[in-house]
């Protein structure tokens, strides 16, 4: 008879002691979104992704110092109007006009890693695992180029993203958008249209943001939550009883990291990797 070595024997008793994973059982008509920006990372995350873009020579600091400045102008201010957003739309989608998404795909992955991982929040990203964990699926809800945000979403394990669609011909941006910038209410239309198409129950749903750009997303679900907020979605969301989180540090927790409005961080942030890109590629 074959006598067994020691190290047979204790493989044999670690994998009897071995305790297997609770099986997750789907849930498939709850669901929760999540925006990104302020609620899922600390500040923007197309910001970051130009960060990305100057650390490897695309464009000069002194250009991503003027991003930022405009960013904190627009956050103070609270500017967002109509005519400014759709002449800075204007100017996003004439830069980006030809680039290949592929590009623009891979620098995302690159950045993310480099760059973005260490500014998710801990507290938002266990929010998100907990839906995952009790079999709900997690969607991200952007103004950020969907590309980006698939990106992002991927790097953390969630179901998918919806983000602004940018138009594209034979692998290329044709510097049109499909539809809109994701923002404010058309947050709320691509819940709404995404619930219908995959059944989804929505008095069952969960909704998180930082904005109160947001509030059409959250008073469309059954479950708000209000994740390190701005002062306006922090009263609405005390006045109508919504659970607040802040996993911000310091009295002044609205200011921490990159002051950003969403839909200016978005457009700015375009204008800024469109120009760098377009340059890059270009010359090369």
């Amino acid at each position: 008879m074959r006598r067994r070595d020691a190290a047979e024997i204790a493989g044999e008793v670690a994998a009897a002691a071995a305790v297997s994973a609770p099986e997750v059982i789907p849930d498939p008509t709850a669901a929760a979104f999540f925006d990104v920006d302020n609620t899922m990372m600390r500040g923007a995350s197309i910001y970051h992704f130009a960060r990305g873009l100057a650390a490897r020579g695309l464009f000069t600091t002194s250009d991503l110092m003027k991003f930022a400045a405009g960013q904190a102008w627009f956050r103070v201010w609270g500017n967002e109007n109509p005519e400014h957003i759709a002449r800075a739309k204007e100017m996003a989608l004439a830069f980006v006009a030809g680039l290949k998404v592929d590009d623009v795909v891979r620098l995302g992955e690159e950045i993310y890693d480099e760059v973005m991982a260490d500014r998710v929040w801990a507290g938002t990203r266990a929010l998100a695992q907990s839906h995952l964990d009790s079999g709900q699926r997690v969607w991200l809800v952007t103004a950020t180029p969907v590309e980006l945000a698939r990106v992002i979403a991927q790097r953390l394990g969630l179901t998918g993203a919806l983000g602004t669609v940018a138009e594209t011909a034979e692998g290329a941006y044709t510097g049109r958008l499909v539809g809109d910038l994701l923002h404010g209410p058309a947050k709320a239309e691509a819940v709404r249209a995404l619930a219908r198409r995959e059944g989804l129950d929505l008095s069952r749903c969960s909704a998180y943001s930082d904005s109160a750009n947001d509030l059409p997303m959250l008073s469309l679900v059954g479950h708000p939550y209000a994740i390190n907020p701005d002062s306006e979605l922090r009263e609405y969301a005390r006045d109508q009883n919504w659970q607040v989180r802040d996993f911000r540090t310091g009295r002044k927790a609205t200011m921490i990291g990159l002051p950003i409005a969403a839909t200016a961080g978005a457009i700015a942030g375009g204008v800024a990797a469109g120009i760098a890109l377009r340059r890059h590629y270009r010359s090369s």
